[in-house]
């Protein structure tokens, strides 16, 4: 997840238009060959399988490169690093997510009432920050920097469109980013792992929230 200067978040959709989110860069130049964008989508898949047996503390270039069939060079050429291994395998799968919920199916994509989409966004983050917390966790060098992310960003900006949608009453944008807190990575580690919570606890907070964000207060008289 590449770095960048905060952005004006994009208008509210109308009914019936597209939203004009975009999948955000994975650290990667977009002119890649075909044959280039085949070998990284192959170390990618050799490292998810490696880290799913071992965990991300115990990653290695030389093991990926090993279960790739590939040389150790030609890891340390497309990632740089470890670390840059880890980032991009983090892009990966954060790009699967942001598929789901900007062009896959209903209710968590396009297709559903915005109050639906907000309801099925909140498990399906969860499980994706529970999935990828050793990852995520690695990426998290800088805890500003976690803030300006485009990944991040596309969260908020979608997050804050589908309250804006659903006529959320107060400041969108500072509601998207309570809503998202209360499912950060760290956080969710702590619940389910430290507290044994499950997740079906956190997905009944997360609704409750949503409904809690809906119910406007009555009019005055």
């Amino acid at each position: 997840m590449t770095g960048s200067a905060p952005q004006p978040l994009p208008s509210p959709e109308k009914p019936g238009e597209a939203s004009g989110l975009t999948l955000t860069p994975a650290g990667e130049p977009p002119s890649l060959r075909a044959d280039a964008a085949r070998n990284r989508t192959r170390l990618l898949e050799a490292a998810s399988q490696l880290m799913a047996g071992c965990g991300a503390a115990h990653l290695t270039m030389d093991a990926v490169a090993t279960a790739a069939g590939v040389g150790k060079g030609t890891v340390f050429r497309r990632f740089g690093d470890r670390t840059g291994l880890l980032v991009a395998l983090l892009d990966h799968r954060e790009q699967q997510l942001q598929a789901a919920f900007l062009s896959g199916p209903a209710p968590l994509g396009p297709g559903a009432p915005p109050l639906e989409r907000l309801h099925a966004f909140g498990p399906a983050l969860v499980r994706h920050e529970r999935d990828h917390h050793e990852l995520i966790l690695s990426s998290r060098t800088d805890p500003l920097r976690t803030y300006a992310v485009p990944a991040n960003r596309l969260r908020v900006t979608h997050v804050t469109m589908l309250l804006r949608q659903a006529g959320v009453a107060g400041d969108a944008e500072l509601l998207a980013h309570t809503l998202l807190g209360s499912i950060d990575s760290v956080l969710v580690h702590h619940l389910t792992v430290e507290r044994g919570i499950p997740l079906e606890r956190l997905d009944a907070a997360w609704h409750d929230l949503v409904t809690r964000l809906m119910t406007r207060p009555p009019s005055p008289a």
